[in-house]
C-alpha cells in the first residue's frame, strides 16, 4: 500500500466516517440491547447470530457481570455511536468545535476502545465465543479511534508539535498500512485460539 495526500483526504472522508461508523455502531448497538432484553425476558430465546459453538451471541450477553451501574454495555453504545453520527452531521453541515470539545471526543472514543477490547479479549480467552455484533463493533470502533486521533493530531489538538515531527508524517504517510496490519494481528489472534473448532471442518 501506498501513502495518500493524507490532509486533504482525511478533511473530506472525516464526517462521511463519522457518519458510516455511526449508523454501523447504532445498528450493532441496537440489535445487541433487543436480544439482551429479548434473552432477560424469556431465557430460551436464540439470537439469530447463533450460528455454531464459536459464533454465539448467546454466550456473549448471558454471560454475568457484563454491564456498568447494572446497564448492559450495548446500550452504552447506542449513546456513543449517536454522538460519532451527530458530529459526523454537523461537520457536513459545517459545524465548528472547539478545542475542548475534540478532547472531550477523543477521551471518549479512547474509552470506547478500551472496554471493546477488553471485552473482545473477555469473549476469546474467557467465554471462548464471538458475537458478529461485537465485532463489528469493535472493528468501527478501531476505525473511527485510529483516523479520528490522527485528524485531532493534524489540527494540532493533541499536541500542536506532533504535525511537523517526522515519526508522525512517517505514520501519516502508512496511516492504511498501520491499521490493516492491526486487523490482521487481531484476525491472526481469533483464528489460532478458535483454531481447535475451525481447524478440523478445514481439513
Amino acid at each position: 500500500m501506498t501513502g495518500v495526500k493524507f490532509n486533504w483526504t482525511l478533511n473530506k472522508v472525516f464526517p462521511w466516517l463519522l457518519i458510516i461508523g455511526g449508523i454501523i455502531g447504532l445498528f450493532a448497538s441496537f440489535t445487541l440491547s433487543y436480544d439482551t432484553l429479548a434473552i432477560h425476558h424469556n431465557p430460551s430465546y436464540v439470537p439469530s447470530c447463533n450460528l455454531n459453538p464459536v459464533i454465539s451471541c448467546g454466550d456473549v450477553i448471558n454471560f454475568k457481570g457484563d454491564s456498568i451501574f447494572g446497564l448492559p454495555y450495548p446500550f452504552y453504545g447506542i449513546a456513543a455511536f449517536a454522538v460519532v453520527l451527530t458530529i459526523g452531521v454537523g461537520i457536513l453541515a459545517k459545524a465548528k468545535f472547539n478545542k475542548w470539545f475534540w478532547l472531550s471526543y477523543q477521551t471518549m472514543l479512547t474509552l470506547g476502545l478500551a472496554g471493546a477490547y477488553y471485552l473482545l479479549l473477555k469473549s476469546i480467552y474467557q467465554i471462548h465465543a464471538l458475537c458478529p455484533y461485537c465485532l463489528s463493533i469493535d472493528v468501527v470502533t478501531t476505525i473511527l479511534f485510529w483516523y479520528s486521533t490522527l485528524f485531532n493530531a493534524d489540527k494540532g489538538l493533541i499536541d500542536k508539535r506532533l504535525p511537523s515531527n517526522r515519526w508522525y508524517k512517517l505514520i501519516r504517510k502508512h496511516h492504511l498500512d498501520i491499521l490493516v496490519l492491526a486487523f490482521i494481528i487481531l484476525a491472526a489472534a481469533i483464528i489460532k485460539h478458535f483454531w481447535y473448532y475451525y481447524g478440523k471442518h478445514l481439513f
